[in-house]
């Protein structure tokens, strides 16, 4: 018997009504550093639809835990059909986690201030410090407790610092808010963050991934590996050569170059034009989009695994979104990456059944779409100040 438990909330966490039953279909992917995305389908129940509101939230319980809680995206896609399943039809729900709802808000360069009240001159920077400090100042500022009262996310608090994250430097200003959360985590030592509901609020934090590279290990002798999709291709750039702003009247500009010498060695040397946003690298702003876009372009290596949970190693438990693991492939050969994304797919007649997605940036289901919208986000940005 399936121990998944799903309940839809309001924006204020209150439980709505009866745990949802008679659902055919759950899949729901958790990402790192990004909001998750899930569907179900359910019996169109006056009881059911009557809990699919707009701004509602569904909350997928798992084994007594919260595996995912977050808004719905498209609370009621109703199909009936003379033809189709008797009854009342069914509905689909597709949502996500509390992240998207981050995710929703852009960064204002003085947050403290009404929009009507910026200048346009202005940017937020952060110069020489820890990422989780600039990840936790920035979500606290548009979108926390410490945002102005029309745009703060209802029961979002922030965790207590976790003292993670190396020492980096950031500007932003009017970028998707999660844009910069993701650079400095990229930047300031590989760090994730993510949502959590705890009782009645929405949590915001900062973690360490842990390198379980000896410990979760899957394989097919190990009985937790069902199935492998794994590809690997060249870097997208290795040097990223990094302008900073042009002065007018002056001559001077200067020049920065970020180079994965390791990654050119092995394949060829790739080089990207940079506009770094900044004058200069004084506070180590234009190293940073140097270091951002080397990582966005690493090799791709694309490893999608079908898991199976086992007592010794399951997934949200003994392993999580951002650790370091082993996967065998075959041959004898080995991959250690990081776990970019985990999928749980369930059905009422089949059991569940846990995929993860492990490997660089790139091991996402739409790596050029995302990453396109970003550059074009962080262009967009840099251009208003010119």
């Amino acid at each position: 018997m399936l121990a998944i438990t799903l309940l839809i909330t309001d924006r204020n966490l209150a439980v709505q009504g009866d745990p949802l039953v008679g659902w055919s279909n759950l899949d729901v992917t958790r990402k790192f550093n990004e909001p998750a995305a899930g569907s179900v389908v359910l019996p169109a129940y006056p009881e059911v639809m009557a809990q699919l509101q707009p701004g509602n939230r569904l909350v997928v319980i798992r084994d007594g835990s919260i595996w995912t809680a977050g808004p719905m995206e498209q609370p009621a896609d109703y199909e009936w059909s003379v033809d189709g399943e008797p009854g009342a039809g069914k509905v689909t729900v597709n949502f996500t986690d509390d992240l998207a709802a981050i995710a929703g808000h852009i960064v204002w360069p003085e947050p403290a201030l009404t929009w009507a009240g910026q200048h346009g001159d202005t940017w937020r920077s952060f110069d020489t410090i820890s990422s989780e400090t600039i990840i936790r100042t920035v979500v606290d500022e548009n979108a926390g407790p410490g945002a102005l009262a029309d745009r703060r996310i209802p029961n979002l608090v922030l965790a207590a610092a976790a003292g993670v994250g190396t020492t980096t430097s950031i500007r932003t200003r009017f970028e998707p808010l999660l844009d910069p959360c993701r650079l400095a985590a990229s930047t300031g030592g590989g760090i994730g963050f993510r949502t959590q509901q705890i009782g009645n609020q929405i949590v915001f934090g900062c973690y360490a991934p842990a390198d379980l590279t000896a410990t979760a290990r899957f394989s097919t002798g190990l009985g937790n590996l069902r199935g492998i999709s794994y590809s690997g291709s060249a870097p997208e750039v290795t040097h990223a050569l990094v302008a900073g702003r042009e002065t007018e009247g002056s001559s001077i500009r200067t020049f920065v170059q970020v180079a994965d010498t390791a990654a050119a060695a092995a394949w060829w040397r790739v080089e990207k034009y940079v506009d770094g946003g900044a004058d200069d690298d004084s506070k180590g702003e234009l190293s940073a989009s140097g270091t951002g876009e080397i990582a966005d372009g690493a090799a791709p290596v694309s490893l999608a695994t079908v898991t199976v949970d086992t007592p010794d190693l399951r997934a949200g438990v003994d392993y999580d979104l951002g650790d370091r693991v082993t996967v065998a492939l075959p041959h004898s050969l080995q991959v250690t990456d990081l776990v970019r994304a985990i999928t749980l797919h369930a059905t009422s007649q089949e059991g569940e059944e846990v995929a993860a997605v492990i490997g660089s940036q790139d091991a996402t289901t739409d790596p050029q779409v995302v990453r396109l919208i970003r550059t074009l986000g962080r262009r967009l940005g840099r251009l208003e100040t010119r």
